[in-house]
């Protein structure tokens, strides 16, 4: 066990230390989050636009005009995750590198637009949705980090208009950000004519084609959950947040696959999903009560602690528990680095991917239907409304729930065992120093 526990640290963590350390992936990470609250309105407009899955309800927005403006209302929010996300990334990437974030926001976001085709219309000119959404997401990525790099590169090289002192901060960073700006735009600008005139059209064919189709491919698969769970448990186990590491990377293409299905959904609540994993599919269902599925663990606490020090803990950690909380767990039964606990923390997340995805594949539960359910949403209500208001995936929850609680239980009771075992120790040790004062009372 213990040598399990050392291979872990000396292998595993200083790759996690590095990917939890990495700017360009932190900045990543924050800055598709900032799309998150636009993301989650857009959601739930897409459930009432869809009439919770009931014809009659639906038919009744229609009628009443109701519709088209929930559906304008998803396309302002949920339809806005790529606009968004180049900004956030870009500006949280500048803030990495210590130079302005607003300026260097605003150029890669012009540089996005610029980089994106238009249609054309009678009405005008305009930006199709598509790329303005998650399917912009592998674009909103590369444009961001590169210009904020090439940003950071002129500020740093001290190439840029200075402005004499008393000059307002927000006027003297405008014009600090001139020459790199008319840099990083006419480099955008250059290559979306370069591929205008290829079958690619824009950067956004290109990188569907070299990055979208394999990462999709590999994260919408089962294997690639199943791969994703593990390292995520294994990084939260030698104390890194997994979810941040394997997050960072695996995110956008989660969040592409559920805008597959959001458009599916949208246009018919009856279809059959395009995709099973998705971001709210690995949230909801692998990762049920947070990293490793934890939750099954804080029901093996609250069922079978014989231990004072695991019942009073199971009070404390079971409230935030229901809400995916995981870090009193993790930190107080403790998780990290408690090889005894290693084997269900790996397991239990694999084993709610095989049956979920299996359960939605064969249609016995109703897939994820693309809407963004608040992380912090207990389960049952979580997996009624990720699947578009179908009682299965609540179900699904409950049923996930009750065989984590079980597969944790038997491995719990070794580590509630042992902590018995340590309380008694002490325990003896106090009484036989209480008698050994009364004893030396009584000779004096």
């Amino acid at each position: 066990m213990k040598k399990v526990t050392e291979l872990l640290e000396r292998y595993l963590m200083p790759i996690g230390a590095k990917l939890a350390a990495n700017k360009a992936l932190n900045a990543v990470r924050d800055g598709i989050a900032y799309a998150m609250p636009l993301v989650i309105v857009g959601s739930l407009t897409m459930l009432i636009a869809n009439g919770f899955s009931i014809d009659a309800f639906k038919t009744w927005l229609i009628d009443n005009g109701s519709f088209d403006w929930l559906v304008k209302i998803t396309n302002g929010t949920f339809g806005l995750m790529g606009v968004v996300a180049v900004f956030g990334i870009a500006y949280r990437y500048a803030q990495e590198l210590k130079v302005d974030g607003v300026s260097s926001g605003i150029i890669a976001l012009s540089g996005y637009v610029i980089s994106t085709p238009t249609i054309m219309a009678k009405a005008g000119e305009g930006f199709p949705l598509t790329y303005m959404g998650a399917s912009g997401l592998f674009a909103a990525i590369l444009i961001a980090l590169v210009s904020t790099k090439i940003f950071a590169w002129f500020m740093k090289k001290d190439i840029r208009i200075k402005m004499p002192d008393g000059v307002p901060p927000a006027v003297a960073n405008s014009f600090a950000a001139l020459i790199p700006g008319a840099v990083i735009v006419l480099l955008w600008g250059a290559i979306y004519a370069g591929l205008a005139a290829t079958p690619m059209a824009s950067i956004h064919g290109i990188l569907q084609l070299v990055l979208g189709g394999p990462l999709s491919a590999f994260g919408g698969s089962l294997a690639g959950a199943i791969v994703v769970s593990i390292i995520t448990s294994l990084f939260w186990f030698i104390g890194v947040h997994g979810g941040n590491v394997t997050g960072a990377i695996m995110s956008p293409i989660w969040l592409g696959l559920m805008a597959d299905n959001a458009k599916v959904y949208s246009q018919n609540a009856d279809a059959t999903m395009p995709h099973i994993v998705t971001q709210p599919f690995m949230d909801l269902f692998v990762y049920l009560g947070g990293g490793g599925a934890t939750i099954g663990l804080v029901a093996a606490m609250v069922l079978t602690a014989k231990s004072k020090e695991f019942k009073t803990l199971a009070k404390l950690i079971t409230p935030p528990g229901l809400f995916n909380i995981n870090e009193p767990t993790m930190f107080g039964t403790p998780v990290v680095l408690n090889v005894y606990l290693l084997i269900p923390f790996i397991f239990v997340p694999v084993i709610n991917a095989i049956i979920a995805y299996v359960t939605m594949a064969t249609g016995i539960v109703h897939a994820t239907v693309g809407v963004v359910i608040p992380w912090t949403m207990p389960p049952i209500i979580s997996g009624f409304l990720a699947t578009g208001s179908h009682i299965s995936g609540a179900v699904l929850q409950i049923g996930l729930f009750v065989l984590d609680a079980l597969l944790y239980i038997p491995f719990f009771k070794l580590v509630d065992r042992q902590r018995q075992m340590l309380e008694g120790e002490t325990l003896a040790d106090e009484t036989s120093e209480e008698k050994a004062f009364e004893g030396q009372s009584v000779e004096a």
